[in-house]
């Protein structure tokens, strides 16, 4: 099977078409799009490159202009689904929030921002137990930034972390890729399978996974940029009228990209304000799964800067 460059599991799952061992469920809610793909078996996690495990995708054009109704539609579904993910919250261990990605490079830049608006409680708890309301739950968050700024390989970091704190689980945000450019800013992918920093552009680090830290490891992301070779691919196949065969529209444009101009990456000329709204919106989410002993205007006060 030809494999595409994506990170989203239903675009995998649609250019694969039905291939055993994966089921995919979709449905509607509050005007957000919800498609779940559970890759059930090795085979298929083979065919995919993805690990087997769960991956739900809520998508919701209301995001791209802004609309208020569809911010909180979309964050409160998220925070929902993350909620089922989450392992009980035992004697307040803390849960650990993990923002990847390199906060000077824009389209990159969404775990770093993301965490600037996570509720931190982990050192209150610790150091005022007494005086800290108990309906807190234990939260903590770390930007390990990148291997080129720091030499630290992000698992390393993550890891030590991890042996030091001791969460009951980990949240990782990171920026994807995505194949089509429409779901560019309005999708949010959740997955119970760990994630790889840098898969999104190429540049594979070591995984961090349950398997890897012995800690369950969720892991939100959403695209920010598509392939220059995918845009240009669709647009040979949309001048052919459907006519042009894959094995000519493959050789035109590696030819184009790797040959001539080299791989580029496509990211909208409105990331800036994307990047902070879906930012807020992911923690947003986080805060109402890990706080939900706190009503909204408790988090809202608690947030004020």
């Amino acid at each position: 099977m030809k494999q595409i460059r994506t990170d989203l599991a239903m675009e995998s799952s649609e250019a694969a078409g039905c291939i055993p061992g994966v089921s995919i469920a979709s449905w509607e809610e509050s005007g957000v799009l919800i498609t779940e793909v559970v890759i059930e078996t090795e085979e298929s996690a083979k065919n995919l490159s993805k690990p087997m495990g769960r991956y739900i995708t809520l998508e919701c054009e209301g995001v791209r202009t802004r609309d208020p109704m569809a911010y909180d539609a979309l964050s409160s579904i998220l925070a929902e689904e993350i909620a089922r993910l989450l392992p009980p919250d035992e004697n307040r261990t803390p849960a650990l929030i993990v923002g990847l990605g390199n906060r000077m490079v824009t389209p990159d830049a969404l775990g770093p921002k993301t965490i600037d608006h996570v509720l931190v409680t982990r050192h209150l708890i610790n150091e005022l137990p007494d005086e800290t309301d108990e309906r807190l739950s234990s939260v903590c968050c770390i930007c390990p930034g990148v291997l080129g700024v720091t030499g630290i390989e992000t698992m390393e970091s993550v890891k030590s972390i991890v042996s030091a704190v001791k969460p009951r689980v980990i949240i990782c945000i990171d920026a994807l890729a995505a194949r089509a450019s429409k779901r560019v800013g309005v999708s949010i992918q959740l997955s119970d399978v760990g994630i790889q920093p840098g898969s999104g552009v190429g540049n594979h680090r070591r995984a961090i996974t349950k398997e890897e830290l012995g800690v369950p490891v969720i892991a939100i992301g959403m695209p920010t940029v598509v392939y220059a070779s995918t845009i240009a691919r669709d647009a040979l196949y949309l001048m052919s009228e459907g006519e042009a065969e894959e094995e000519m529209l493959d050789k035109i444009t590696k030819t184009l990209f790797e040959n001539e101009i080299g791989e580029m990456i496509v990211t909208p000329r409105e990331i800036d304000d994307m990047i902070e709204d879906a930012a807020g919106l992911i923690a947003r989410a986080i805060n109402i799964s890990l706080q939900d002993r706190l009503s909204q205007s408790e988090l809202d006060g608690l947030l004020k800067r």
